[in-house]
């Protein structure tokens, strides 16, 4: 057998391999506590010096296989599940910008992450510059500050859906001698995978596209394992020296750039936060990791086609899909997304907010949701829901107009979805 399996046999394979008689599925260790045999046994836990288990608010056997093989789909060194995907990148930042550093971002984000930016993480001391997705590198590099710690940014924003030009962005951080931080939720790495283009830490909402079913909320956070955090052992201190409150160990040291930052992720911002997802969430979610590569394909071939339909409807102000040719996305996706984006539509319908709410509850198939990548079709009015915590002139730096809807188009067929959206745009 080769060394690299395919993506698609990593979706099935990937994190659990059972040994003669163990079971065929990930088994459910839907257990607190691990028992030892002495305190000296659990103590070398406590230590870091050994491998195991003695708490699940810090590691469970069924949640580790699972991030295992997120880990191998994405291509990172290192991986841990979070409750949540909003615990995802609060971790994934925190655990190396605090009190009195700062962070580059684009502006185009998931609501619910622009408000812990701006808001939450800014009461905590920590400052944030936003950017345009689609600013220039001088842009890009004005935004920098001596103190800055890291760049965020999302392969594919939630709604806007613009493409982030990842490389530029990477090559960026990089020049300062930071991480680019990565949310892949909605491309999946099925259609991209970040780190191949200079992304060092991936983040995702498995709640989202990996879950696929609206079943089981959670989040992970992948390592490359690829940034060099000793050769900047100023700026990362955490990383590269020594952690008091575990007996002085230096994570870099000790665990190698491969595993560093996200045993200290876990040894102290899980075990101190503590927003752990459940071994029953992370089951679900590695049967609908077995089927991500089935489902992407079919959610990417229904997006296309009703962003075709809506881009020629007399009653669409404007579509954003970045696989419709004209789209101001279309060549950069070419280049990040060759095989297909997603299967979320954002649009505008003529007259504004209120046409756009009577459209909405004019739908049959599709439900007003506060959900998203799902089987099952669902849409959204960002602007009076996920964002509305950000007023016009942030939604629109945010790429999110106040007459926006987002349609995620599920795995039902697209003839009936296209149907059900012509009806509701004629009651208008």
């Amino acid at each position: 057998m080769k060394n690299d399996l395919n993506i698609d046999t990593k979706c099935v394979q990937a994190g659990y391999t059972p040994l003669n008689g163990e079971p065929r599925q990930i088994p459910i260790i839907q257990s607190t506590t691990f028992k030892y045999d002495t305190s000296e046994d659990m103590g070398a836990l406590f230590d870091l010096e050994a491998e195991g288990y003695f708490y699940s608010r810090l590691q469970n056997p069924t949640c580790d296989m699972v991030a295992a093989k997120i880990c191998a789909l994405e291509g990172g060194t290192a991986a841990m599940l979070t409750g949540s995907g909003q615990a995802a990148n609060f971790y994934a930042v925190f655990n190396i910008a605090a009190n009195g550093d700062h962070i580059v971002s684009s502006s185009s984000i998931y609501g619910g992450t622009f408000n812990l930016f701006s808001v939450t993480m800014k009461k905590m001391g920590l400052e944030v510059t936003f950017v345009s997705p689609d600013c220039t590198e001088e842009e890009l590099e004005a935004a920098f500050r001596p103190n800055t710690k890291a760049v965020f940014g999302e392969t594919i924003a939630n709604p806007a859906l613009t493409v982030l030009d990842i490389e530029m962005f990477a090559k960026a951080a990089h020049r300062h001698g930071v991480p680019l931080i990565i949310d892949n939720t909605f491309a999946t790495p099925i259609n991209c995978r970040p780190i191949e283009w200079g992304a060092d830490i991936v983040t995702h909402s498995t709640t989202k596209y990996m879950d696929g079913h609206g079943a089981g909320l959670g989040g992970a956070i992948v390592d490359s394992g690829n940034f060099n955090w000793m050769q900047y052992p100023d700026k990362f201190p955490g990383l590269c020296t020594p952690d008091d409150s575990y007996h002085g160990v230096i994570y870099c040291e000790k665990f190698g750039l491969g595993k560093a930052f996200i045993t200290k992720c876990t040894a102290q911002l899980m075990r101190d936060f503590g927003s752990v997802q459940s071994p029953q969430n992370a089951f679900i979610l590695n049967l609908g990791l077995e089927s991500l590569h089935v489902r992407m394909a079919r959610h990417c071939e229904n997006g296309q086609k009703v962003a075709e339909f809506l881009n020629q409807h007399e009653k669409i102000a404007y579509v954003s899909y970045c696989g419709l040719p004209g789209d101001k996305y279309y060549e950069r996706a070419k280049k990040y997304l060759p095989n297909g984006s997603c299967g979320v539509v954002s649009f505008g319908v003529k007259g504004g907010r209120e046409a756009a709410n009577k459209f909405m509850a004019a739908l049959k198939i599709c439900a007003i949701e506060t959900h998203v990548a799902d089987a099952r079709s669902c849409c959204l009015h960002p602007a009076n829901t996920t964002h509305r915590q950000m007023s016009d002139e942030e939604l629109i730096a945010a790429g999110v107009l106040p007459d926006m809807v987002r349609l995620s188009c599920g795995l039902e067929s697209a003839e009936d979805l296209i149907e059900d959206i012509a009806q509701a745009l004629a009651t208008l």
